[in-house]
């Protein structure tokens, strides 16, 4: 399980554009769940993961996981038990290297090198086997290098890459929104079918409200670092994409928009 207790975090602390995103924020993500996060620019949403993943810190409170306490435990560290793959494409592989080896780079996450070579051949295999099931050919294009797929291919790769080793968490943050339609589809039932193999628990911000319809067993909507709306299961299933843009609108009214 997944737990923000009583979360502070400002921004600009101290000066005249100090502000505080989250007062007392408190958050539970059981093991197993599949959280869609919708809301709007700045309510919260990619600052919530950032926090998650030790990205930022915190002014007070506490992040734990599987009832540890991680508040103070460095990104890099985290980054063993947690997948993310972020909005841009580029930022979850190493243009410059092959796609063998960013595979075996991600396959080797958590360990050691020292002294023996960065590429293991005898993972090949299975590198390409992983590579397959996402349709694109890329199982054999191990020796091109990342920077030179689309887009989209890079994204897919980076989606597999981070779910290579254990991990007790992945987190999508917008991990569509740079990809064309078709390529975006292609990519939510890659993500959909990743995350139901492996049972991991997922956490996904996204602005596209069908995909935090269609995907996921709990839907949460922020706003200015609070959540306003939690939906799981059979709550989550009775509403509609109408009803989701109806809370936007109200929002946006009240807040003068």
């Amino acid at each position: 399980m997944l737990e923000l207790r009583n979360i502070y975090k400002y921004y600009n602390p101290g000066t005249v554009n100090e502000m505080c995103l989250f007062r007392d924020f408190c958050l539970k993500v059981e093991k197993g769940e599949f959280v869609s996060v919708v809301g709007s620019n700045g309510s919260g949403k990619t600052s919530m993961l950032n926090i998650i993943c030790g990205s930022i810190p915190v002014e007070a409170g506490q992040v734990r996981i599987g009832g540890r306490d991680i508040t103070r435990e460095k990104e890099y560290r985290r980054n063993e038990r947690i997948g993310r793959v972020y909005q841009n494409p580029a930022m979850g592989t190493c243009p410059s290297m092959t796609i063998l080896e960013n595979m075996s780079l991600a396959d080797n996450k958590g360990g050691t090198y020292g002294f023996r070579r960065g590429t293991n051949k005898k993972r090949t295999a299975y590198y390409q086997e992983l590579l397959s099931r996402l349709d694109l050919g890329l199982e054999d294009k191990l020796e091109v290098k990342a920077g030179s797929l689309s887009g989209g291919q890079r994204q897919a790769m980076a989606l597999v890459m981070s779910t290579m080793t254990p991990i007790d968490f992945l987190i999508l943050d917008e991990h569509t929104a740079a990809l064309d339609p078709k390529t975006a589809e292609l990519m939510m039932e890659l993500t959909d079918k990743i995350v139901k193999e492996e049972g991991l628990t997922t956490i996904m911000v996204t602005h596209n409200l069908r995909y935090a319809m269609e995907y996921g067993n709990r839907l949460l909507m922020m706003h200015q670092g609070e959540v306003i709306l939690d939906q799981k299961e059979v709550e989550k299933s009775s509403m509609t994409v109408e009803d989701v843009l109806t809370l936007f609108h109200e929002i946006s009214i009240e807040c003068g928009n």
